[in-house]
Formats: C-alpha cells, structure tokens, sequence
C-alpha cells in the first residue's frame, strides 16, 4: 500500500500500548513505525529507524548530530511532552528540521508528582512503609508544611501549578524564572530561593554547560531543606547530591529523573534518604492523552 510516508514513534508508553490518537497519522496516509517496545531506543536502533521516515514523535531518548545525519528525509520532531533538550538543536536546525515541543500537555500530571514527593519527604511516608512491611513499628516525627518556604526554579506551567498548591498548603512561595510572569509569589533570585527554602522543587531546563545543583548551590542550602527534580537528570551533579546527603546537610532528595533509565545500580536510587520514582511524571492516562494528540496535531500541521 502507498503511504505518503513514514513517521516513527518512540516514547515508552506509546511502544508499548499503543494510542488511538495515532491512529490519525494512519487515517492521513502515514506509515506509523515504532522503535522497540517499552524502552527507550539506542543511538544504532535510531540510526536504523529514521532515514525513511518524514515525521518523528519522540520521547526522551538522546537525539544526538550522529542521529540527523542519516534522518535524510526528516522534515519535524514532534515531542510529546516539553522539553527537548534531549535533542541536538543546532544539528536539527542546519537541517531544516521543525522541533514541536507538546508544551503544557503533561502539566498536571508533573506538578501532582512533585506534590506526592514533597508530602513523601514531609511525612517520610516511604521508609515508614517499608518499615511496616518488615513488622517493624518505626514512627519517626515529620514536619508540617503550612509557614514553611517553597521555592520553585522554573516558573512556566508546571511551575505555576505547584506554587498554587503549595498556597492551598498555606505556604510562603518563591520563585526564580528568567522571564518572571504570575501573581502569588515573590520573584526572587537564585541565592535566596537557595538560602531561604525548606523545599525546593525544579522546573526547569538544564543550563547549556555544567549543572544547576552543584557543591556552590548545595552549601547555599538549608540543612534541612528537601530538593525535589522532576524536570531533568542534568540538572543536579549526582556526586554533589550524594555527598550532602550523607553528611546530614540536606533534608532528603527526590527524583523522577536519571542519567540512565533504567538507572540500575545507581546509588541515589538506593539511597535511603531518597524517594525515587521512575520517570513516571507524564505517566498516566490524562497526561498521555494530551500529549500525544498535541504531538499528532503538530505532526499533521507540518507534514
């Protein structure tokens, strides 16, 4: 059968079950090809995959300059979620390439994420748990957070969300954005949103060169303060974290996010004091939905 081309698809959750909204890509004459199920596909299977396809609706796999050079036919990446930072954006634009970020789509979905992990580090709801499931009754006290200090490092529209829930928690809000825009919080800078919170909650890309959360940063912090990153691995230096940790000089870490997912024997994943989940911050049935049919919607727009 004659297609007007072929456009691979490669997030996790797509691989795996499937969407009807992608049925429209087959409705408008495409070929919908899929990397291999449930895992994120490797430099070689990307290489092998992209060079008969005109569309790409991509996860959070590393799309590197190596991989556009054998995309000859490419015309758009199409992400179904924000960020695309995981995508060589030069390469792509020497290339003519449309990158379309599904921006929004998985908001909620996120922002609710970062509030179950602040409550999880509050309460230390998971090593309570754990402790129970050994017959062990280990009641360890936890902290209120109504008068407590938020700061937020990234104010778009997951930021916003979790600075609203954090007023309906009664708490003070702070935030740091290079574009600062909203009602509700202090717009503050980087040195007091590390010196004054209790919790810390990241929403941002990584910077072009280094990390956001390094030794500097951390020392800036309080000793009891929780860091929360549901945005990007690159965002903390892993090394840096592990060390405040164990001396005793950061509250706890949460993450959804890892230099390599799976990330196996990675020791923050094991770390006792952080909560780790994995990267199921778009995971569900609302977030999904959005997302892919904003991604089809822009795929069709440009193909």
């Amino acid at each position: 059968m004659n297609t007007k081309g072929k456009i691979l698809v490669t997030p996790r959750s797509l691989t795996r079950s499937g969407h009807p909204a992608l049925d429209r890509l087959r409705e408008a004459g495409f070929e919908v090809v899929y990397s291999p199920a449930g895992r994120q596909p490797s430099e070689a299977e990307l290489i092998k995959l992209l060079p008969a396809c005109l569309g790409y609706l991509a996860g959070v796999e590393p799309v590197t300059a190596k991989v556009l050079e054998h995309a000859d036919q490419l015309r758009a990446i199409s992400r179904n979620g924000t960020g695309i930072n995981n995508i060589d954006l030069t390469a792509a634009k020497l290339r003519g390439i449309q990158i379309l970020p599904a921006a929004g789509a998985n908001a909620r979905s996120v922002a609710e994420l970062a509030w179950a992990l602040i409550l999880g580090l509050a309460r230390g709801i998971p090593a309570s748990d754990a402790a129970l499931k050994r017959n062990e009754w280990d009641r360890q006290p936890g902290l209120e957070l109504e008068g407590r200090t938020l700061g937020i490092v990234g104010f778009g529209t997951i930021g916003k969300l979790v600075a609203r829930f954090g007023g309906a928690f009664g708490m003070r809000v702070l935030a740091f954005d290079p574009f600062p825009s909203g009602d509700g919080v202090e717009f503050v800078d980087l040195d007091t949103i590390w010196r004054e919170s209790d919790v810390i909650s990241l929403h941002c890309p990584p910077p072009e060169s280094g990390t956001l959360i390094d030794d500097q940063s951390l020392a800036a912090m309080r000793d009891s303060a929780f860091l929360i990153n549901t945005a990007r691995a690159e965002l903390v230096d892993d090394s840096a974290i592990l060390s405040v940790l164990n001396s005793g000089r950061l509250g706890g870490y949460a993450t959804d996010v890892f230099r390599n997912e799976p990330p196996g024997d990675d020791p923050l994943a094991h770390h006792p004091k952080v909560i780790a989940t994995p990267h199921i911050g778009a995971f569900t049935p609302e977030s999904i939905g959005r997302a892919v049919t904003v991604a089809v919607d822009r795929l069709l727009a440009i193909l």
